[in-house]
Order: structure tokens, then sequence, then C-alpha cells
């Protein structure tokens, strides 16, 4: 198991994820199920609140256990049939249950496009990784975005998914990407979803409590070894990171803001409408393009170690147990 964690993030840190048209990514494929399953669901309940209730949770049960049922089978079939076919097969899910390349590639864009090309184009490529709406940002508002979302995908797509494979293989890291995938897309607390999509938003909350606590740690740990100030980002970490209303969101974003000595976070408009959200840390000095730069370095920091930690652990309870 851990071999083929290694494998998959050495893949992921040095590939990324190319297109690869024969091999669809897996959670385009879990998109792909939720826009099937989500119209045959919404026709079978009572078009009522509860009706709605009821259709999200089975597409809260049926996408996460049949991901389960269907990379365990192919992972014992793979057994079966020879070892070194289900050390590949794990291998590669492992890299595309993985984001840290894109993660940081993205963040680099915004950078670049803030340094060297205009507003505009730093405001479309920020765009391409977060929710908000983005046509009215100034450039510290678009270096704002981009920071935040580096902090707080690093525990979607980085953490969260190695816990869960070291828990259970690339099997359960699909799983969570399941999750993930299902509230990414269903998970909002706007007129459609509102009932829909609220057991795969409390099933997200549940799967990322732990991990988004331990990426917070860990990007704390970094943030020392960066050069930044891990006791500025302790100290905010304890006081801010219970600000959003989602209990994961703002774990990383307030260490990260404390490591910087920043202000984030704050009223953000999405979707046309003003959400006065609280901020998160200290505006001890503004807010520069740079700091993008600072959050990627921490960020691959923090990888490292919660990729060394994680399989310590697992290499000691492999010795327990044995």
């Amino acid at each position: 198991m851990i071999s083929a964690l290694l494998a998959g993030s050495a893949l992921d840190l040095l590939l990324g994820d190319p297109v690869l048209p024969h091999l669809p990514h897996p959670v385009v494929r879990m998109g792909r199920a939720i826009s099937h399953l989500e119209p045959a669901l919404r026709r079978r309940f009572p078009r009522t609140p509860r009706g709605e209730e009821h259709a999200g949770a089975v597409l809260a049960a049926v996408l996460p256990l049949g991901t389960l049922a269907l990379t365990g089978g192919a992972c014992r079939l793979a057994r079966k049939i020879h070892p070194g076919l289900e050390f590949a097969l794990q291998s590669f899910w492992c890299w595309r249950a993985l984001a840290l390349r894109d993660l940081s590639k993205e963040g680099r864009n915004v950078y670049r496009c803030l340094t060297e090309g205009t507003l505009e184009e730093a405001r479309a490529a920020v765009a391409r990784v977060v929710g908000r709406d983005t046509a009215c940002l100034d450039a510290e508002g678009v270096t704002k975005a981009a920071v935040e979302t580096l902090a707080e995908n690093f525990s979607d797509g980085v953490v969260a998914p190695l816990f869960y494979m070291l828990l259970g293989g690339a099997p359960l890291g699909l799983v969570y990407k399941a999750i993930n995938t299902m509230d990414s897309m269903v998970g909002y607390k706007n007129e459609r979803y509102l009932h829909f999509g609220r057991a795969a938003a409390k099933l997200d909350d549940a799967a990322n409590f732990l991990p988004s606590r331990l990426a917070a740690l860990a990007w704390i740990w970094a943030a020392g070894l960066a050069g930044q100030d891990a006791a500025g980002a302790l100290r905010v970490w304890k006081r801010d990171r219970r600000r959003h209303e989602s209990p994961n969101s703002a774990q990383c974003e307030s260490a990260c803001a404390g490591a910087l000595g920043i202000q984030l976070a704050g009223p953000a408009s999405y979707f046309g409408v003003l959400h006065d959200k609280p901020t998160l840390g200290d505006p001890l000095r503004s807010v520069e393009p740079e700091d993008i730069l600072r959050t990627d370095r921490t960020l691959h920091i923090a990888a490292g170690l919660a990729l060394g930690t994680g399989c310590a652990f697992r290499l000691l309870f492999e010795v327990i147990r044995s």
C-alpha cells in the first residue's frame, strides 16, 4: 500500500493531471454519474423538501458505496491475476486522487498574470480555481483568492486523499474523492440544492473533519521550515479556525493567514450575491503577489511532511500488527 502511494505521489508531483483521452479521470466519471443520477432520483421522489432530502441521501449513499465496490473489486481481481498488476492499478489511482502539482500550477499561473500580464488575465486565471465572482476583484483581491484556495485545497486535494489512502489504499481514497465531488456539485445552499445536497454536504463535512485539522497542523509545522511565522500561524489557527460556517474550510486558511501575517477571507460575492464572511488573521501588512509564492512553498513542504509522517505511522501500525 505504501509503495503504491509513494509511486502515485511521485507521478502527481512529476506529471500532475495530463489529459489522457483513453484513460478518463475517475473524478470525471464520478461527475458524469452524479449528472445522470440526480435527475433520475429527483423523478422518483416527491418534489417536496423532504422528498428532495431523501433523493439526495440516496445519491450520498450510492456513489461512495458504488465507488468502493467497483475499485475494491478491481483491486482484488488484479491481485489474483498478478500482484504487480494490483500495484500498478493502485499507483495509478493514487496518482489521480492527488492534486498537488495542479494546485501549485494554478497558483503560480495567477502570480504570473499579476506580475507579467493584466488584471483581467489574473481575474480569469483565479476564476479557474475559486467559486466566487472575480470580475470586480482588484489585484489584492485576486491575490487573496489565490492564497486562500491554495491553503484550503491543501486539505481537499492532498491531505484528505493521503489520509484515506493510508487507511484503505486507493479504493478508500477514491471513495473520499466521490464524496468531495458530490459536495462540489450538489452541496450548495441555493434554491436547487438546499435540500437535495444536504446529505452530500454533511457527509463531506464528516469526511474532512479530521484531515482538515491534520492539514492545518502540517501547515503550521511547514510554515516554520519555510521561514514564516509558525507561532503566528498557531495563534491565529487557535483563534480563527471556527470562524467559517463550514467546520473545515477555515482550518488551513487561518493557519496560512497567521503564517504570512496577513488578513484573508472577508466579504465575497457568489453568483452575484454578496456574502459577509468573517475575516481570518490580522492585517499586519498589505497583501502582495509574492504571498502566492510563499504559500506555494509552504504547500509543498507541508505536503512532504504529511506524506512522510503518514507513511511512518502506517509502517509503525504494520510493525505492531505483525
